[in-house]
């Protein structure tokens, strides 16, 4: 199981879409997530303030884009990253933060 963090007006977006793609797909040519124990540090470090935010929980084995664990040296740890737009049926459950 991998985590992305988003707002809720994004994955409302992305249910009418058919598909998820965060703005870091165009930018960086991926999408962020976390390993379970990382949730709180992204939240802490990238959304500190924001409300109205949902986690998604993601089975990698779903995923139809590609996947990978790269390293972040900003925080010394591997992340998951998707190479791709997330089809929705990869996501078990969306839980407001």
């Amino acid at each position: 199981m991998i985590y992305h963090v988003l707002p809720k007006a994004d994955w409302e977006k992305a249910l009418a879409q058919g598909s998820y793609k965060a703005a870091s797909l165009a930018t960086e040519g991926f999408i962020h997530a976390s390993k379970a124990g990382q949730v709180a540090g992204v939240l802490d470090r990238y959304f500190k303030g924001k409300d109205d935010l949902v986690v998604l929980h993601i089975d990698e084995h779903k995923l139809t884009s590609p996947f990978t664990y790269e390293f972040s040296p900003s925080v010394n740890e591997e992340f998951p990253h998707i190479f791709g737009p997330m089809n929705l049926d990869a996501v078990l459950k969306v839980e407001a933060l």
